[in-house]
């Protein structure tokens, strides 16, 4: 069945990932608006619908318009709007209620002047990621915009929006509490200068490993993880999840071995995985080999059997001896992968662990 790079996807583990996000939200009392930049898949979405989530996060405007003809009717735009797509903007608006990024107040006002139905807007602040957005005490710059949105007809004030990305750079929960507590508190800041003025403010906040380990989200009215859906390496590693959560693995066909090295070499590269990669005990890792129960799952992690190295096509496995010894040619080997997001965004569709093919956006 399988005879190139695959993706598997295990259905049962990301239905038990969605649930237990949804528990933890609504236990906070806040929204989960999942960012869909992960799956990028409707059919996946649809198991999102089908738990009682009924808003999205998408990272572009392609993105909003393929899941908007999936059915999906309230979408944010997580990333600073981009007004050379108001064509995109306007047929968008006109179908879905539709929530962009500002951080700009002349961008507020081009928007204001070419937009032909209403849309929602959030300031977007920075609350310590330092990626962009307005800085969470500079409030002239904040001033600025939320005046720029007031005047205007076309665009209603939602709220702010963070997003603690440099909770990625934790290695344990202490550390991604810390980078939490320290965002809500900058946003809690934002807050009580604005809620006054706006009574229905809301505070849009989301990271998968905060989302995935802390329980308290303060002011926040809704979170907006991604990652969790599939989870990865990268994010055991952090301390958001364990190998037993991560849903998705790479299956790759053995095309060489080279025994006096210990390696065996994959059909599966950057283009496959993606060349994020991860600093561990053995040295870089790319991904990390797992048990293959000998149908489309997969079991624990094997010790010390890694993928070293990446080019385009090609990966490398380091392996003991006796692994690689007994590895043949046209085996097919399961990894998981350091960055779901990026590994599902180059694969563009999905294998079931109950063998059905699932499609993306890119498909």
């Amino acid at each position: 069945m399988i005879s190139t790079p695959t993706l598997l996807l295990d259905t049962k583990r990301c239905e038990r990932n969605i649930q237990s996000m949804l528990r933890r939200a609504r236990q906070a009392q806040v929204t989960l608006r999942p960012h869909f930049k992960t799956h990028q898949s409707i059919e996946v979405g649809r198991w999102m619908q089908s738990a009682g989530i009924e808003g999205a996060t998408v990272s572009s405007l392609r993105m909003a318009k393929y899941f908007a003809d999936g059915g999906w009717k309230d979408i944010t735009v997580a990333f600073p709007v981009n007004v050379l797509e108001m064509d995109t903007i306007n047929e968008l608006a006109q179908r879905v209620t539709l929530n962009l990024l500002v951080l700009d107040a002349d961008v507020v006002r081009r928007l204001e002047a070419k937009l032909t139905a209403p849309v929602n807007v959030f300031i977007k602040m920075d609350t310590g990621y330092h990626r962009t957005g307005i800085p969470f005490d500079d409030f002239d710059a904040i001033d600025g915009v939320v005046n720029a949105i007031t005047i205007a007809t076309k665009l209603h004030f939602k709220g702010f929006l963070h997003h603690a990305g440099h909770s990625y750079d934790a290695r344990s929960v202490a550390e991604i509490a810390a980078v939490h507590q320290d965002s809500l508190q900058n946003m809690q800041t934002v807050y009580a200068r604005y809620v006054q003025r706006f009574p229905n403010l809301e505070i849009s906040v989301g990271d998968t490993p905060t989302c995935s380990v802390m329980n308290d989200f303060g002011i926040a009215t809704e979170i907006r993880p991604g990652n969790f859906v599939f989870y990865d390496l990268m994010m055991v590693q952090i301390g958001a999840c364990t190998h037993n959560d991560i849903a998705v693995a790479m299956a790759c066909p053995v095309v060489a071995k080279h025994l006096e090295r210990r390696e065996i070499i994959i059909y599966g590269g950057g283009v496959h995985f993606s060349k994020d990669v991860l600093t561990t005990e053995q040295g870089k890792s790319y991904g990390q080999v797992v048990v293959d129960d000998g149908e489309l799952g997969w079991g624990n992690p094997l010790a010390d059997v890694y993928v070293s190295k990446l080019s385009q096509e090609h990966g490398t496995i380091s392996a003991p001896f006796d692994f690689v010894d007994n590895i043949q040619i046209g085996d097919i080997i399961k990894i998981l992968p350091v960055h779901s997001c990026m590994t599902a965004d180059l694969m563009r569709n999905y294998l079931t662990t109950n063998g059905n093919h699932i499609s993306t956006m890119r498909s």
